[in-house]
């Protein structure tokens, strides 16, 4: 018993000196185990403890638990001088110097299609033109229907549509709203349509999911002159006091008589380059007389009243504006390119 007793004190001075020692947590933990652990120098006297008396059995037990739970509060206490003391080091190397400048703030900046849609917007708000909303997946009634486009109409072969079902689409234009705003107001209506809208096309100037602003006015003695003056001075907020304009006649099967609207080019100025095809005009929107048949549909009477319609690609006005061109850009989220704007 004698034996066992002095290597108790052996242990226990040699742990004191090693606990004391330690520099670091990991270098505790390693003294811990060897002292402490299943295989530690403590557990092999109590391993050893089956060969003693009954009467030093319970002598040599009570020396070894007090050893134990002395060694384990040396540890606890150095533990935790040495967590104090990492932290202490860690903070003098992470503290921050107040006298390095300091770092701006990268600001974000409204994407090149949301610049022009409140350009647009506001242009049109200051005619007194109200927006007007409505669903991105339409029935067929409203897309085609009621626009003067039966099943059978050629004009369907024109867009490329995605369906879901036989009746319900996404959008492939935004009239559906002008077709629901008549429906649910009496005249007078000043409206623009801006949203997504959807076709089965893709390549350099085309995206399967694009925006439009459409617009409608209707009342009574709304003529093709309204029209024109209306979208001459839409255009020429948009892209300049000396920007010429023309009208070609055209089709749409909601509108009679229609007309594709033209702007000189702006790169050449009217004097033909390769972006006009040697033209010396962009095209930029259709517009047109709501046809009778279309006022049929909503309920109004195209004896009473008459207006007109017009639509333009969001996409097509800011390839224009700021000089871009492929569409896809404006989709590819390139942050080199949006933070030009």
């Amino acid at each position: 018993m004698s034996q066992i007793l002095d290597t108790l004190t052996r242990i226990e001075e040699e742990s004191e000196k090693e606990i004391a020692a330690a520099a670091t947590l990991s270098e505790i933990q390693a003294g811990r185990v060897r002292v402490l652990g299943k295989k530690g120098s403590l557990t092999r006297l109590l391993i050893a403890m089956k060969d003693l008396s009954s009467e030093e059995r319970p002598v040599v037990g009570k020396a070894v638990n007090a050893l134990k739970q002395r060694i384990q509060e040396l540890i606890k206490q150095r533990t935790v001088e040495l967590e104090r003391q990492e932290q202490a080091d860690r903070l003098k190397q992470e503290r921050l110097d107040v006298t390095l400048p300091g770092r701006r703030t990268v600001r974000g900046r409204l994407h090149p299609i949301t610049r022009i849609f409140h350009r647009v917007e506001g242009i049109f708000e200051g005619l007194g033109f109200h927006i007007a909303e409505g669903p991105e997946v339409e029935e067929d009634y409203y897309n085609f229907e009621a626009l003067n486009i039966p099943p059978d109409h050629p004009a369907r072969d024109m867009q490329d549509t995605f369906y879901i079902t036989d009746d319900i689409l996404l959008r492939t234009h935004t009239s559906p709203v002008q077709i629901r705003t008549m429906k649910s107001q009496d005249p007078p209506v000043r409206i623009i349509a801006p949203g997504k809208v959807y076709r089965c096309d893709a390549d350099i100037s085309h995206t399967p999911m694009f925006h439009q602003v459409e617009g409608l006015m209707v009342d009574r003695g709304i003529t093709f002159g309204d029209l024109k003056g209306i979208l001459e001075i839409f255009l020429h907020e948009m892209f300049g006091a000396s920007t010429g304009i023309r009208f070609r006649p055209s089709f749409f099967p909601f509108t009679e008589p229609s007309a594709e609207v033209d702007i000189a080019c702006l790169i050449c100025g009217g004097g033909g380059c390769r972006v006009c095809k040697d033209s010396g005009w962009l095209e930029i929107m259709g517009a047109g007389m709501v046809d009778p048949a279309v006022f049929r549909m909503v309920g109004y009477d195209p004896e009473a009243v008459s207006g007109f319609a017009f639509g333009m690609g969001i996409e097509r006005i800011a390839m224009l504006v700021y000089r871009i061109d492929d569409i896809r850009l404006f989709f590819e989220n390139e942050l080199r390119f949006l933070t030009q704007f």
